[in-house]
């Protein structure tokens, strides 16, 4: 993908995180934090009884669109 924020990769990954946390920062090739986004965003669903999830999500999305490689 192309490395300025802002541009069309990191909206695309930006996207793919709101829709499943950890997804975006895979397609920016970033494995570890995909894994950790994907785990934090499990642990929260469960432990919130299915209501907090969205929240890791969103910060999810944001640290998809802000990366900066």
């Amino acid at each position: 993908m192309t490395d300025r924020r802002g541009s069309a990769g990191n909206v695309i990954a930006a996207l793919l995180s709101l829709l499943i946390p950890g997804l975006g920062q895979l397609t920016q090739g970033r494995v570890l934090p995909a894994i950790i986004w994907f785990v934090m965003a499990s642990v929260v669903w469960f432990i919130s009884f299915g209501t907090l999830g969205w929240i890791v999500h969103i910060f999810a999305c944001i640290g998809a669109a802000r990366w900066k490689p």
